[in-house]
């Protein structure tokens, strides 16, 4: 890899602080300065990222491309500034790039009350700093640094932008998320000291992630599963698995909808992209051990979150749920330790982000429009909105996994994976579980096309409710492709199309051609389940 391109992630990642900094010296009241600022570095942010995407060598796909290897950053306790990028955090550091980029178009003429449009596109970009970081980061504390950043902007979105009970939900996503970094923390403070007191050589000990593992083997088996436990209910808290999910549908149904939007598409797979970057490859051992107890946990937030969702009465938080029994998918891929499985939870990660975030999109124009998101209370979308209720329809597919669309290779290759496990857990005598576990999440899928089906029945047939019947309650809003412009009811505008158009494209290319992701994915999954071929 060419020496001279390592700027290339620093740029990507640290840009947006760029464009916080100079957003900081216009005034509040220039909106429009602000917005086009904050939209200006997005843009750019991205163009380095789709520049990336030329560059990287797609053959060597395992490898770290564009690294910047062990630059000293706090010298007393060995952290350094080490990044990189390989096929596994290529889809995810790309998407949050795009999400970010997607959301900012929307948010143009849809701020939240109470309005302030800089402190709204400044979190944003603070935000998509953290994101990037978290996924091009190679050195343990330089990752919890990015991945705590990601939750002050995220706290205030929600507690500031949220709905009525935003306090509440803010706290509980703040408080739940941080019991679980300090627990993660403390795995990470012990794994190093492990290492290095067992160490030939102590003095070479850093907290890079190719210390880790190569030295992966001097951890004792009985230490690595209580490190292993610290990691996972770190990861757990943010995937988040049940029963460590309880934040979820409150932040999400209080969230703004960008908030709603960035949390379902990027931040919940910071927790899933640590199982496979850290807890798995770097104790291997204690994976073998832990992996049935995530695999069955996994398979009840599946049943769990679409009994969930099928009890809800609410559009978002029903979509709230659904995202405990999507990564619920992704967590039993994870579990199986098969390159199959691993690569099916990465495609179900990027899937479900593509998906989830264009369902709370459409959540937030609806609720604009009706000013409500009570399920019993909408019907009729598809002849008040035709376009609207069709885009909602093909998104609510997509989400229960109809082969074609991106949502069915995240979740019929975890499937598959799990009636196969890794060699190692079959050694360990788990493989009947693994078989009990499969046909149970195979019902999930039923239970997935009862909930978003009857969502969709429910909100897009027969005819409009009386109280929106005739144009609705409405003092004019900025009205781009609606007929009456009395109303707030009005179909697909101008801003909506450019910030959607790009997910649903995603959606059916990826669908038809999933191998343009399983192609970069496989070499650096490859490289982490060598540990549990059977006899290792």
């Amino acid at each position: 890899m060419d020496h001279a391109q390592n700027w290339l992630l620093s740029l990507g990642t640290f840009l947006p602080l760029a464009g916080v900094l100079v957003m900081l010296f216009i005034p509040k009241k220039n909106e429009e300065e602000a917005k086009l600022v904050g939209l200006v570095t997005a843009v750019a942010t991205l163009a380095v990222g789709i520049y990336t995407l030329t560059q990287f060598d797609y053959d060597a796909a395992g490898v770290l491309q564009f690294a910047v290897k062990d630059q000293m950053w706090i010298e007393p306790i060995g952290a350094t500034y080490t990044i990189g990028l390989d096929g596994i955090s290529l889809p995810l550091y790309f998407l949050s790039m795009v999400i970010t980029v997607l959301v900012m178009i929307y948010s143009w003429n849809h701020i939240p009350s109470p309005g302030n449009a800089k402190a709204f596109f400044i979190l944003m970009l603070v935000l998509q700093t953290g994101m990037a970081g978290t996924f091009i980061a190679q050195d343990l504390i330089l990752f919890f640094v990015f991945f705590e950043v990601v939750l002050l902007p995220m706290y205030f979105m929600i507690g500031v932008w949220g709905g009525e009970n935003r306090q509440y939900a803010s706290l509980k996503f703040f408080l739940y998320t941080m019991f679980g970094s300090a627990l993660m923390l403390v795995a990470f403070i012990a794994l190093y000291i492990v290492t290095k007191n067992n160490s030939a050589d102590p003095a070479a000990a850093n907290f890079s992630f190719q210390w880790f593992m190569e030295n992966s083997d001097l951890v004792s088996k009985n230490t690595g599963l209580w490190i292993f436990g610290g990691m996972f209910v770190g990861f757990a808290v943010k995937v988040p698995m049940f029963p460590f999910h309880t934040w979820l549908p409150d932040a999400h149904t209080q969230a703004p909808t960008q908030g709603s939007v960035i949390l379902a598409a990027i931040l919940l797979k910071l927790g899933t992209y640590g199982f496979v970057r850290i807890a798995i490859p770097f104790l291997p051992e204690a994976a073998k051990t832990w992996a049935p107890i995530i695999g069955v946990l996994a398979v009840v937030g599946i049943i769990y979150g679409a009994l969930g969702c099928l009890a809800q009465t609410d559009m978002k938080r029903l979509i709230a749920f659904s995202s405990v029994a999507h990564m619920g998918f992704v967590m039993l891929g994870i579990s199986t330790l098969t390159p199959l499985g691993i690569n099916a939870a990465m495609f179900g990660m990027v899937a479900h982000g593509l998906i989830t975030g264009m369902l709370f999109f459409l959540a937030g124009s609806v609720k604009e429009r009706y000013h409500t998101l009570e399920i019993k209370r909408l019907s009729g979308i598809l002849i008040q909105m035709p376009r609207l209720g069709w885009i909602l329809g093909f998104c609510a597919m997509a989400s229960l996994g109809l082969p074609g669309l991106a949502g069915f290779w995240g979740e019929f290759p975890a499937i598959l994976a799990a009636w196969n496990p890794a060699g190692a857990l079959v050694d360990n005598g788990h493989e009947t579980l693994y078989q009990v576990l499969t046909v149970i999440s195979a019902l999930g899928t039923v239970l997935a096309a009862a909930y978003l089906l009857w969502l969709y029945q429910r909100t897009a047939f027969g005819t409009p409710a009386a109280e929106f019947a005739g144009g609705g309650h409405g003092h004019g809003h900025d009205d781009h492709g609606g007929d009456d412009h009395g109303s707030d009811i009005h179909d697909v505008n101008s801003f909506e199309w450019a910030a959607w158009t790009p997910l649903l494209i995603a959606i059916v290319l990826f669908g038809v051609v999933p191998s343009l992701m399983f192609d970069v994915m496989d070499p650096a999954v490859q490289l982490i389940t060598d540990h549990f071929v059977a006899g290792k």
